[in-house]
């Protein structure tokens, strides 16, 4: 297999960042950093921005929220950096968070740093030059919901995340809270979907009594694979939306991105990630 690890590539305009402030900020807050900067970005993301900056011959991953008007809660670099702060010693797949600033002289904005995993991610399609035959595109699957059941069972308590979330009346909370933002954003020219939401409601399940941190954004192109064994799951990205939940919801929020061959025409075009 050729090298399909995963690339920074140029910076899209409109988000640049200032390196020469980037560069003496780093060097004045991690030590034994030397060298020429480099700063690049990763191609996907709808919502927080994400670069690749290498000092010398060391590669960091730099997280920002995105350019212009935010909502005031949204975008907390904060609080991701707290969340894989709390989870590196007990779940290994985080990142190793290294730094996190509240400095707006610097780009603006709060931003953390991070390290860098080094792998393949998955897209829409799988990378040109990769290949998976059915064993190994099962294993993988197998592979992926097992790191998140391991992310289930980690200790919340333990690890410091009680008072990360609600975790009472969250499932109530997302289909209440998503049917009323859609009503709210609906343009006169959009459906109604008030039988989709009507149903939603009706089949909403009772409590579980299940407690746990959720990563709530758990996909392919959120996973970092091995690259000498693309089976092997050895990170996992994007904990923006991570909160303490119910898992089940966790696990439906993923089978929601798996959209195979023999789905209705309608749903090909959500397809995100590698399952057909």
């Amino acid at each position: 297999m050729s090298d399909v690890t995963d690339r920074a590539t140029s910076i899209r305009s409109g988000e640049e960042l200032d390196a020469k402030r980037v560069l003496e900020f780093l060097k004045d807050n991690i030590p034994g950093l030397s060298g020429d900067i480099e700063i690049k970005q990763f191609p996907s993301g709808f919502s927080n921005l994400t670069y690749s900056v290498r000092v010398g011959s060391r590669e960091m991953v730099l997280r920002r929220p995105p350019f212009g008007k935010k909502a005031k809660t949204a975008h907390d670099m904060g609080r991701e950096y707290k969340i894989l702060s709390a989870l590196k010693p007990l779940f290994p797949y985080c990142p190793e968070p290294l730094l996190y600033s509240e400095d707006e002289s610097i780009m603006g904005c709060p931003f953390y740093l991070m390290e860098r995993i080094q792998g393949i991610i998955l897209r829409k399609d799988l990378p040109k030059g990769m290949e998976l035959n059915a064993k190994d595109a099962r294993t993988l699957s197998e592979n992926l919901i097992t790191v998140l059941c391991k992310l289930h069972s980690v200790d919340y308590k333990k690890a410091g995340l009680a008072d990360f979330g609600k975790p009472e009346g969250y499932v109530q909370r997302q289909v209440e809270g998503w049917s009323g933002r859609y009503r709210d954003a609906r343009t006169p020219d959009a459906p109604d979907f008030e039988k989709v939401m009507q149903w939603l409601h009706d089949k909403m399940p009772g409590e579980s009594g299940l407690t746990g941190i959720i990563h709530n954004d758990y996909k392919f192109d959120n996973a970092v694979l091995d690259p000498s064994n693309p089976t092997e799951i050895t990170g996992i990205l994007d904990w923006e939306m991570a909160t303490l939940g119910d898992p089940l919801m966790d696990l439906g929020s993923s089978l929601g991105y798996w959209v195979e061959k023999d789905d209705p025409a309608s749903m090909q075009p959500i397809r995100q990630m590698p399952t057909n």
